[in-house]
Order: structure tokens, then sequence, then C-alpha cells
């Protein structure tokens, strides 16, 4: 089992959700996570929280659909840790409407964060990531290999981001560096402005889950590669 103790992450869409069930799992395994949030309030709330738990936190307002603000990002990452190990690129979006009536402000908004953000938090990262053969993780979907009505734009993006992820697992790996996409169902999230009840979503992969995930994946030995994982929930709905 690898040691990840003071091994730095940076977790893009960290401050709810998905991104910061994986931040409390990293810090939890004594790794300095670094959290992104459009909002620096968010951010700041959600660090808060986060060093709670005895960890390392730094809270970073950054968007991804800007790239120099995910090189900001990382240059503040290493003035104050020196490194950068792992990069989650979890920040996502969801507009879902039929093709003859998605907004196009919507199409390229999911276009922009789900795939074209992970491109700018990637080539951001990637000079430290080489330094460090560190290890990349894409948060993609289940909607990255199965379509579904009124998803044009998220399916397109994820298709987009699964293909992407497979495609640098493959540039990168004579630097050392591993790549991995984790291909979640149905997530017990804020996403698309669901409002999570723990009732109700009790069946779904809770964002814990995908935290121990990553937790898993990192601390495996680094000869192995797990490049596509797909995760369901055991249950459904009914």
């Amino acid at each position: 089992m690898q040691n990840l103790v003071n091994k730095v992450a940076l977790i893009t869409g960290a401050s709810k959700g998905i991104g910061y069930g994986i931040a409390e799992a990293l810090v939890k395994q004594g790794i300095k996570v670094a959290i992104t949030s459009r909002s620096q309030e968010s951010a700041d709330e959600a660090a808060k929280k986060l060093s709670s738990l005895d960890g390392e936190v730094l809270a970073i307002a950054a968007d991804v659909k800007d790239y120099e603000s995910q090189q900001k990002a990382v240059e503040q990452i290493i003035a104050k840790w020196g490194q950068i190990d792992f990069l989650i690129a979890n920040a996502g979006v969801g507009h879902f409407a039929p093709i003859d009536e998605i907004d196009i402000k919507d199409w390229n908004d999911t276009i922009d964060t789900n795939l074209t953000g992970v491109f700018y938090s990637v080539k951001a990262a990637i000079p430290a990531l080489k330094n460090s053969e560190g290890y990349i993780i894409t948060i993609s979907s289940l909607a990255g290999t199965n379509f579904f009505p009124e998803a044009s734009a998220y399916n397109a993006s994820k298709f987009g981001l699964t293909g992407f992820s497979q495609a640098i697992m493959l540039d990168l790996r004579k630097y050392g560096i591993k790549v991995t996409t984790i291909m979640p169902g149905s997530v017990a999230t804020h996403f698309n402005e669901h409002e999570p009840d723990q009732n109700a979503d009790a069946w779904k992969i809770q964002p814990e889950d995908i935290g121990q995930m990553v937790s898993d994946l990192l601390h495996m030995n680094p000869r192995v590669l797990p490049s596509k994982i797909e995760v369901r929930p055991t249950k459904t709905s009914n």
C-alpha cells in the first residue's frame, strides 16, 4: 500500500458533492488538499469543514472554463507546498433538454465545463505532475458510454471526457503519470440543482463512496493502472 502522507492533491469543484467527498477521503489519508470552486466563499466554507479533520487544506477560487485561472491555481499550490501529486478533475455541470429546445448558452456551458475545463486543468497541472510522476483521475459518468434522451450536451461532454481521459492515459504513461476515469451512475449530490435527501437518495451512490474509490486507486501498487471504472448503485429507485 502506498504511503500518501504529505502528498498533495488538487481537486476541482470540491466545495460540495462528489468533489467534497473525495477531498474528505484524501484529507483523512494525510494528503494535503487544494480545493477549487468558482466561489471563494464556498471554497473557504468547505475548507473550514475539512480542516476540522486535522488536515492541511487550501481553498482557491478558480473557474475550470478559464485556462489562466487553472494556471494560477497550480501556481498557488506550488508556492504553498512545492508539488502536486494528484489531480482530481471533478468539476462538472448538467443542462438537460431536447435538442430542439436546448439553449446555446447551456450547450456551451456543458461542453466548456465538463470537457474543455478538464483539458485546461490537466494542461495546467502537467508540468508539476511530470515532476512527481503523479496521478490524474477524471470524474466522467455512465453517460459517457450510455446515451439517453434530453442529454445531447451532457452525453457529448461525457463521451468526450471518457475518450479524452483514455487518450491522455496513453500520452502520459511515458512520464510515469497514471490516468484513470471514474464513471459513476446515480450519485446523491447537488448536481443539476438537486437537493440530496437522506431517505429518498439512500439507494444512490454516496459522495463518500467515490471518495473511497479514489483513495483506493491512489493506494494501489504503481505498476497497476485501472484505466476506466464504471460504478453503479446496487439497487434502483424502485
